[in-house]
C-alpha cells in the first residue's frame, strides 16, 4: 500500500525507518511545512518525493496518509485526507477535543475510508503475551488495574517544551494514550470516569537548549488521577504526571481473582511480564531477541486488513474512545461528578504472532541497525 507522510519532524524517523522494512508498505511521498525539513528526511530515508500538503493530498499514487503532524492539527489533517479519498493513520492522540473527534471518525464512516490510530505499543509481544494470559484465565477474573505514569515534565530536557503545557497536552493526553490503549485492549472499553485534576505550578521554566531559563504558562492539568469502571466491571486508576519528583509505583499492575500481572512500560513493545498465579511469582521474559521500535506496525496491519477486508487492530474507534475517556477525566474533575464516555469499542482481536507477523525486508539488516538505535 502507497503511503505518503505530512510530517517530517522527531517522531518521523522511526516511523519512515520500519515503515520502509514494513514488506505490504512503501512510503512514495513526505510533506512538511518546512520543506527542508522535508527534503532531509526524504533525502535521509531514500523516499522519492517531496511535496507540499496540498499536493501529496491530491496525488492519485498516495491511498493512505500518515499524520505525524502536532497533535492540534491532527483534526484538520485527517479531515483533508478523508475528504481527498485517503485512508488515515494518526499519530495519537486522534484530536484534542471529543468535538473534533467525532467530527472525523464520522466522516472516514461516510466516506467508506479506513481511520487508525496510534499508540500501537499494545500490538507488541509484552501486551500480546498478557492479552493471552487473562484470556487463557491465568489470572482468573480481572478485577482491578492500575496504571502510572509519574515524572517531573519535560521542560528538563525538552528544547522547546511549551506545547506540553497547553490544552490538548499535559501528561493525561501526551502519555495517558499508551496506558488507556493497553488497558482497554486488555479489559474492554470504560463506562465510567470519575477524576481529580490539578495545576501545580502556573509556569514553568525551561531547562535546557536555547531557550533555557524562559518560562512558559502552564493552561492544562500538571497532575490527574482518575477512576476508571470497564463495561466488564473491572474498576482502574490511572495516575498521569508532570509533578513528581521520583516514585517506585509500577507502570500497569492488573489483579484478579487468582493472581496478578505486571506489565512493562507501554510507551515500549517489549520488556518482561511478571504474573502471580499457582503461589509464586513468574517472570516471563520479552519475546523478542532484539528489543525494537516497531512504531508503525498499527498502520501495517491495517494496510493488511484493507487487502484483506477484515477489521485492523490500531482503529480510530479505539482512539476515539480514549480521548473521550480523556476528555471525561478532565471534565470530571471540572464539574465535580462522574462522567460516561459516548463510545463503547469493541476489543481489537489478539496479534498471536506480533509484530514479528508482518514480513520484514532486509530483516537482518534492519534488526542490526534498530538494536543500535535508540528511537523510543
Amino acid at each position: 500500500m502507497r503511503v505518503g507522510v505530512i510530517g517530517c519532524g522527531n517522531i518521523s524517523s522511526v516511523y519512515l525507518r520500519n515503515l520502509l522494512a514494513f514488506d505490504n508498505l512503501e512510503v512514495v511521498a513526505v510533506a512538511d511545512i518546512d520543506e527542508d525539513r522535508a527534503r532531509a528526511q526524504a533525502e535521509r530515508f531514500g523516499v522519492p518525493q517531496v511535496l507540499t500538503v496540498d499536493e501529496l493530498l491530491a496525488s492519485p499514487d498516495i491511498e493512505v496518509v500518515l499524520d505525524l503532524t502536532v497533535p492540534g492539527a491532527h483534526a484538520d489533517i485527517n479531515r483533508r485526507a478523508i475528504e481527498a479519498g485517503k485512508h488515515i493513520y494518526s499519530e495519537k492522540p486522534w484530536a484534542t477535543t471529543r468535538e473534533e473527534g467525532r467530527e472525523v471518525l464520522c466522516l472516514a464512516e461516510q466516506k467508506g475510508v479506513r481511520a487508525g490510530a496510534a499508540p500501537d505499543t499494545f500490538l507488541g509481544n509484552s501486551f500480546q503475551t498478557a492479552r493471552r494470559l487473562i484470556d487463557e484465565g491465568v489470572i482468573g477474573k480481572p478485577l482491578a488495574a492500575v496504571a502510572a505514569f509519574l515524572g517531573s515534565g519535560p521542560e528538563r530536557w525538552h528544547p522547546n517544551p511549551e506545547f506540553f503545557y497547553q490544552p490538548g497536552a499535559g501528561p493525561l493526553f501526551d502519555m495517558g494514550p499508551y496506558y488507556l490503549t493497553v488497558l482497554i485492549s486488555l479489559l474492554g472499553p470504560i463506562r465510567r470516569v470519575s477524576s481529580a485534576a490539578q495545576i501545580s505550578r502556573p509556569e514553568r521554566t525551561i531547562g535546557s537548549g536555547p531557550l533555557k531559563g524562559e518560562t512558559i504558562p502552564v493552561n492544562t492539568p500538571t497532575h490527574v488521577s482518575a477512576s476508571l469502571e470497564f463495561e466488564s466491571n473491572a474498576v482502574g486508576t490511572l495516575l498521569t504526571s508532570f509533578d513528581v519528583p521520583a516514585d517506585t509505583l509500577p507502570f500497569i499492575e492488573i489483579y484478579g481473582t487468582e493472581g496478578t500481572l505486571v506489565l512493562p512500560d507501554p510507551n515500549r513493545f517489549d520488556g518482561p511480564l511478571r504474573v502471580f498465579h499457582d503461589g509464586e511469582w513468574e517472570e516471563i521474559p520479552a519475546q523478542d531477541e532484539v528489543p525494537t521500535n516497531w512504531r508503525g506496525v498499527g498502520l501495517a496491519d491495517m494496510a493488511a486488513a484493507i487487502r484483506e477486508g477484515r477489521p485492523h487492530r490500531a482503529d480510530a474507534a479505539t482512539a476515539f474512545h480514549v480521548l473521550d475517556v480523556m476528555q471525561a477525566a478532565l471534565d470530571s474533575s471540572r464539574e465535580g461528578q462522574h462522567i460516561t464516555p459516548e463510545t463503547r469499542p469493541s476489543r481489537p482481536a489478539p496479534l498471536p504472532g506480533g509484530p514479528a507477523t508482518f514480513p520484514i525486508r532486509n530483516g537482518e539488516e534492519f534488526f542490526a541497525r534498530s538494536a543500535r538505535q535508540d528511537n523510543w
